[in-house]
């Protein structure tokens, strides 16, 4: 899946659950603290900020999921690399 086709989806997905809340474009702006052409861009997948897409995303009641799902520690994989996170930078070296 392309960058294009995720952000469509993602679009979709909010657009669904702003449906199925029964909230208009108009109380969801408003809510966000966004204009309505922004929340229609969202929607549409054609793009936007992040912090406007977590607003909009708060208010719908998913931010918590959305950073849920990006957990790398959510993950077989995760777990199994986290003591890669933990790694520290060498110390820059002085001439």
């Amino acid at each position: 899946m392309n960058s294009s086709d995720a952000m469509r989806r993602l679009g979709e997905n909010l657009r669904s659950r702003r449906i199925i809340l029964g909230l208009s474009q108009e109380l969801v702006a408003e809510r966000a603290d966004v204009s309505r052409p922004t929340l229609m861009r969202l929607e549409t997948g054609e793009g936007g900020k992040i912090e406007h897409l977590m607003t909009v995303a708060s208010v719908l009641g998913v931010a918590e999921d959305l950073i849920s799902a990006l957990d790398p520690l959510n993950t077989d994989l995760g777990r199994a690399r986290a003591h890669l996170l933990s790694r520290q930078r060498a110390p820059r070296r002085r001439n």
